[in-house]
C-alpha cells in the first residue's frame, strides 16, 4: 500500500510538471533575452502555481509564524534546518519572490526535478569535493549579486525527524561572499508529511518559523566567523 501510494502521488508530480511546459518556454525565453526581473517573477508564478496544485491534493497547510520577517523582494539567503523532501516545496512557496534551489548533486539522477531545479536558477554542490564545491559557491555568490534568491540547508542531509544535525562548516559562504541578506528558518513537522511512515501523508500542517534578517554586510570579521554557529543555535532553538 506504501509503494502504491508513493508511485500515485510520484505519477501526479511528473504529470504536472509536465504540463509546465508553456512557463518553461516563457523562463528560458526571458534568461536568453536578459531580462532578469521578468524572469525572476516568472519563476515565482510557476513555483506557487505548482506548488499550490500540490498543496490542494494533499490538504497540506504552512503555518508561518512571524511572517512580517519575511522579504518583499530578493536578493536574499534562505537558511534552514532540513527535515524531509517536503522542504522543497515550503521554500517553493511561502517566500515573496523566486527562490532557488541548492541541492546535493545526487538529485541530479532525477531528470524532470533537476531540469526545473536550473530553470529556476538553483545549484547542485558535490559533497566531498573541495574544489567543485568552491565553484558551486562562486556561483552561487554571483547569482546574490546579479538578483536572484538561494535556499540552502546547512546539515547537508535530511534529519527525517525533529532531531537536527550540525551545520556543515563553509555552507553560508556563498551568502558572506556576496554580502547578502540572510533570512534563517525553523522548519517543524514536515518530516510528518512523507519520511515518518515512508508513504505521503495527507491533512498534514508544516510550521515554519521565520526569524530576523541578518545583513552579513555590515557583519565584521569576529561576527562573519561566528556565523554558522549563531545561526545554528538560532535555528535549533526555533524547534
Amino acid at each position: 500500500m506504501k509503494i502504491y501510494g508513493n508511485i500515485n502521488f510520484f505519477y501526479f508530480l511528473i504529470k504536472n510538471l509536465s504540463l509546465l511546459g508553456p512557463h518553461r518556454r516563457k523562463i528560458l525565453a526571458l534568461k536568453a533575452a536578459g531580462k532578469k526581473e521578468e524572469e525572476r517573477q516568472a519563476i515565482y508564478e510557476v513555483c506557487n502555481y505548482f506548488v499550490d496544485k500540490v498543496m490542494k491534493k494533499l490538504n497540506w497547510k504552512m503555518n508561518i509564524i512571524n511572517p512580517e520577517n519575511l522579504p518583499e523582494k530578493g536578493p536574499v539567503v534562505y537558511v534552514s534546518n532540513h527535515q524531509s523532501y517536503v522542504d522543497i516545496a515550503v521554500f517553493l512557496h511561502i517566500p515573496k519572490h523566486q527562490v532557488g534551489l541548492i541541492a546535493k548533486e545526487e538529485l541530479t539522477k532525477i531528470p524532470i526535478f533537476s531540469k526545473w531545479a536550473l530553470i529556476i536558477e538553483g545549484l547542485f554542490i558535490k559533497r566531498g569535493d573541495a574544489r567543485a564545491s568552491l565553484a558551486t559557491i562562486n556561483e552561487g555568490a554571483e547569482k546574490l549579486k546579479d538578483g536572484y534568491s538561494l535556499v540552502i540547508f546547512p546539515e547537508g542531509t535530511r534529519s527525517q525527524s525533529m532531531e537536527m544535525g550540525e551545520f556543515k562548516a563553509g555552507a553560508i559562504k556563498l551568502a558572506t561572499k556576496a554580502k547578502a541578506t540572510i533570512i534563517p528558518a525553523t522548519i517543524k513537522n514536515s518530516y510528518k508529511a512523507f519520511e515518518e511512515k515512508g508513504t505521503i501523508q495527507k491533512d498534514k500542517t508544516i510550521d515554519i518559523l521565520i526569524h530576523e534578517a541578518i545583513d552579513t554586510s555590515k557583519l565584521d570579521r569576529k561576527e562573519l566567523a561566528e556565523l554558522n554557529d549563531r545561526l545554528e543555535n538560532t535555528i535549533r532553538r526555533g524547534l
